[in-house]
């Protein structure tokens, strides 16, 4: 399709064939075409470490209710001992008042696994975000 005609120096005519060129081209710009938004999609979420750092300072610390079987039928709620039975009386105030509604509970040895997970059901129906369990 493409050809051009040489002479070289003895005057014999040659073909070059240019349709390769022309094709390898056309992919290339192709490529490109499809590249370029992809770059510019990934730049997008690109953070300073400047806007991160004051982000960061901004915080305020997180607050947490913090819970403690202390034996099966007691529970320490932020340092003061409250009945089981009553504990999702106590929680409730607490976790809506709360703005993260983080709740962190440890238990004492010789609680039975039943007293412990009774204590996070509570706490989970008592409207907590999050429960971290501390052990040792």
């Amino acid at each position: 399709m493409f050809q051009k005609q040489l002479r070289n120096a003895k005057g014999d005519e040659g073909n070059v064939n240019l349709t390769p060129l022309i094709d390898v081209s056309l992919v290339l710009v192709v490529m490109l075409m499809l590249a370029t938004p992809l770059a510019f999609e990934s730049s997008i979420a690109v953070n300073r470490s400047e806007a991160q750092a004051k982000s960061a300072r901004q915080e305020k610390q997180v607050e947490f209710v913090e819970l403690k079987v202390v034996s099966e039928d007691s529970v320490r709620v932020n340092r003061e001992i409250v009945a089981r039975a009553s504990l999702r009386r106590t929680l409730e105030p607490l976790l809506t008042d709360s703005s993260r509604r983080a709740v962190v509970v440890t238990c004492a040895q010789g609680v039975s696994h039943g007293a412990f997970v009774d204590v996070l059901d509570v706490a989970k129906l008592s409207g907590a975000g999050e429960i971290a369990v501390m052990g040792r």
